[in-house]
């Protein structure tokens, strides 16, 4: 007769720091809550609706496609759909109509991830594919920005009105529909700039720092408060989700090249604080580009892919046909973090980089 013997490994390549998928997933969901709530109180009923619409959506799709594979409904569970709905939504037109969110989040789940073969397979990210595919598809419904309308503020639209702007279209306060909408930051800067006017006296008569910062913007749910998504890209730091490696190297290399930017000609581009504090950097920054799937995983290489995302970013801004790279930017190096992936990976230990063994050599031979 034996005694059963209880083994806990906790030596290398046993150990194990009980993440999981759900656990992951649940964390992200968890650091993405601020921003969101931020801004369902900028933007009202009609983006609470919009966001729940495409997060059930997304579950949905997941669903079908489970059930059509014949693979266990139990990976729902998991909660991958229900973030790359929750990421989808958040780069969205808080008031978009509810067919852009259920027709990207099928995008996303069907194209983006279940066609490459599920969780882990896919090569992009898959809420930003459907985000770039709506907006080449629909570009009037994915430019129009509504201006910040506090959900308790008197103009606001009440549940109601926000079942009819999502769902049937129903205009808002339509004798004053110019009012309600206008350009992102972004997008006035891009416009001045094509037009030749002189960006930095244009931006020193009209953007903030502080509302830029705070959240007091027009723009997509994730542009709204930088100062939440750093909390909360901090708080995935800290609990190790996520390494510093693809944030710093993306933020710092568009910060370096706004600033040489800005030294060489004031006029014509605009400084570091602008580029970081407008758009979806700071959220493309900690959740879109360090996804675990499309991102490198070695330290070098996720310093260089986010100092791809952060050059390609610059020039896509400074030079492109869109006021918006973050999601352009992170898909193209998603393109090429299997081939970063392949040129920085460690040495093998008694091979060399190429792969061949290292010749022996015996120890008499060593002494001199």
């Amino acid at each position: 007769m034996t005694a059963d013997v209880q083994y806990n490994p906790t030596a290398s390549p046993h150990a194990h720091d009980r993440s999981s998928i759900d656990r992951i997933m649940l964390r992200v969901c968890l650091a993405l809550t601020p921003v969101s709530l931020w801004g369902f109180y900028c933007f009202g009923w009609p983006a609470l609706v919009l966001f729940v619409t495409t997060c059930l959506a997304a579950i949905l799709t997941e669903l079908a496609c489970l059930y059509l594979q014949q693979q266990p409904l139990s990976r729902l569970g998991d909660g991958s759909a229900l973030l790359t709905g929750w990421l989808l939504a958040l780069t969205l037109p808080p008031w978009a109509p509810w067919w852009i969110g259920v027709g990207g989040a099928f995008f996303a789940i069907t194209i983006g991830k279940q066609i490459y073969g599920g969780i882990g397979q896919n090569v992009f990210n898959p809420a930003l594919l459907a985000r770039i595919a709506l907006l080449i598809s629909f570009p009037v419904q994915l430019t129009t920005w509504v201006n910040v309308m506090p959900i308790d503020s008197a103009n606001a639209p009440g549940l109601a009105d926000a079942f009819g702007i999502i769902f049937a279209g129903q205009p808002w306060m339509s004798d004053a529909a110019d009012g309600i909408t206008g350009a992102t930051w972004l997008g006035a800067s891009k416009a001045a700039a094509a037009g030749g006017a002189d960006l930095e006296a244009m931006l020193s008569q009209n953007f903030s720092l502080y509302d830029a910062f705070f959240g007091f913007t027009r723009g997509s749910l994730g542009e709204t408060s930088e100062l939440l998504v750093l909390l909360g890209g901090l708080w995935l730091l800290i609990t190790r989700t996520i390494s510093w490696h693809i944030p710093v190297s993306m933020l710092g290399s568009l910060a370096f090249l706004a600033w040489l930017g800005q030294l060489s000609n004031p006029q014509a581009y605009a400084g570091a604080l602008f580029h970081l504090t407008s758009g979806g950097v700071m959220i493309g920054a900690f959740f879109y580009a360090t996804d675990y799937v499309t991102s490198p995983s070695t330290p070098v290489g996720k310093l260089t892919f986010g100092a791809g995302c952060g050059v390609l970013l610059f020039a896509i801004r400074s030079w492109g046909g869109f006021p918006e790279a973050v999601a352009f930017s992170i898909l193209l190096m998603n393109a090429l973090a299997p081939l970063i992936d392949r040129v920085t990976k460690p040495r093998a230990y008694g091979r060399r980089r190429s792969g061949d063994a290292i010749k022996h050599v015996p120890a008499q031979r060593k002494v001199v």
